[in-house]
This record gives C-alpha cells, structure tokens and sequence, in this order.
C-alpha cells in the first residue's frame, strides 16, 4: 500500500494548494491513505473545525498537529470529538482530545497513527520515547501498519526517534521545521524514517511565512507580525510504500509538487 504524508499546511494559500493538486496526486501516484500535519492550517498556527473538515474533504484521511494547536480556541469545542484530527499524544493526559488512533482504509487495511512531540527546545511535555512504545504495544493489537509524526525541533532527537521505533512501526516522520530533509531512508529494521517532511506553503518565504517581517523580526529583536506568504506555493511531502502484512516499510520517496 503507499501512504502520502504531507508537511505542516501553512494558512490559506496551504489549504488552497491542497483544494487544487491532492486530488491530482492521489490519481496520479495511487495513494491509499493522505495523512496531513495541520497545526499551521488557521491563518498560520492552530486548527478549527471549519478548516478541519474543510481538509478532510479535499481528501486528507487524518490530520496530525504539535506544538500550536492550542494556539486557536476553537479547538477546544471539537478536538474530542473530532476523530480526524490528533493531537500529540505525550502532552498531559488532561488536555483534551486523542493522540493515537486506529483506523481502516476504504480497502479495510488496519492502520495506526501516532502523534508525538518533541522535548529538546520545546515545551516540557511528557517523555515522547515512552509514550510512543506504550502506544505502539497498543496500537500492534490490531495492525503492524504504524505512521508516526514526530513534531520535534531538534534533528538528533528526531533521528533518535527513528532508531528507537525501527522495527515496531512502519514510519518516523519528522514535523515542525518546514524544511525538507535530504536523509529520507529505510532503516535496519524496516521503518521508513525522514527528519522532516517539510511544508505546504509559499516557495518565497520564510517558513511560510511574509519574508521581510521575519528579516525585521531578526535585526531590531522587536516584536514583529508574521504574515502568511502567498505566490508559488509547494506541496511538499514523503510517499511510503509499505508490505501490508508485515509493516514493514518497502520505499521512502519525497514528492514536492507542483
């Protein structure tokens, strides 16, 4: 089966690049499942309900989040009961909404999804490497099929991620930076791992972002609004081939489209 996983949708132009091409990439590369970072995807940080199901429509399956989800108070009115949108699993267990979940395919393949956040430069969260073996102990009850997106800042952290669950999922992708990563691989054991997907954004930009107030922002070190760019926007992503009997990951491969 292959999975297309697609980089943190920045803002609208994000959200419109995605209404115009995913349909065009599913047909075209025979995609199984799309699963989306959405945490940027409400005016370049948090989610709604709205945009939520706005994405689901366009063909996105489940929408992972990190470290801004909260930053948009209309979370707080959907995100448990919403059963396509994460939140990273190793935050505290009193915030709301799900951090994993089990789902089947329009074929009936059983796939698991886990959505964690990183601790080196962030947040203080719970321990991610342990949050995710518990989860995967859960998750193996009812699929080998295993995607998880780890929303960290820290490259070695991410790369510890990957050979710490080679083996016991499918796939480590990395989140957050918005810069695509060259070291996308199969590792010993069979997980599919790279240390960052990238974005759903503006190709003349900063992170997506407006460029010359982030350029202000750096050289006076005063506060400074960062805009969402808009012009060419690049849809980039990692398509997963994966042996659906064993999990095991077969191919890594990075799209960026248009």
């Amino acid at each position: 089966m292959k999975i297309l996983f697609i980089g943190d949708i920045v803002g609208r132009p994000g959200r419109t690049a995605v209404k115009n091409h995913l349909k065009k990439i599913i047909e075209k590369y025979d995609i199984d499942v799309c699963i989306a970072n959405g945490e940027n995807s409400a005016g370049g940080s948090g989610i709604t309900q709205r945009i939520a199901d706005e994405l689901v429509y366009y063909g996105i399956d489940l929408i992972t989040t990190g470290d801004h989800i909260w930053r948009n108070k209309d979370v707080f009115s959907f995100i448990s009961k919403n059963d396509r949108v994460l939140k990273p699993a190793n935050y505290p267990e009193e915030t709301p909404g799900r951090g994993h979940c089990f789902f089947q395919t329009a074929k009936g393949i059983n796939i698991g999804v886990i959505n964690l956040l990183g601790r080196v430069f962030m947040k203080p969260v719970d321990c991610p490497f342990k949050t995710a073996k518990r989860l995967v102990a859960d998750l193996k009850k009812n699929t080998n099929i295993i995607i998880v997106d780890f929303h960290a800042e820290a490259t070695s952290e991410k790369v510890a991620m990957g050979w710490f669950l080679d083996g016991d999922v499918s796939a480590v992708l990395g989140t957050h930076t918005h810069i695509p990563t060259a070291d996308y691989k199969i590792l010993t054991n069979g997980t599919a791992y790279i240390s960052d997907v990238g974005m759903v954004g503006a190709e003349k930009s900063v992170l997506g972002r407006d460029i010359e107030p982030v350029i202000k922002h750096f050289t006076s070190s005063l506060p400074s609004r960062f805009t969402i760019a808009d012009g060419k926007i690049i849809i980039q992503s990692v398509i997963i081939e994966i042996d659906e009997q064993s999990g095991s990951a077969k191919n890594i491969s990075r799209l960026e489209y248009p």
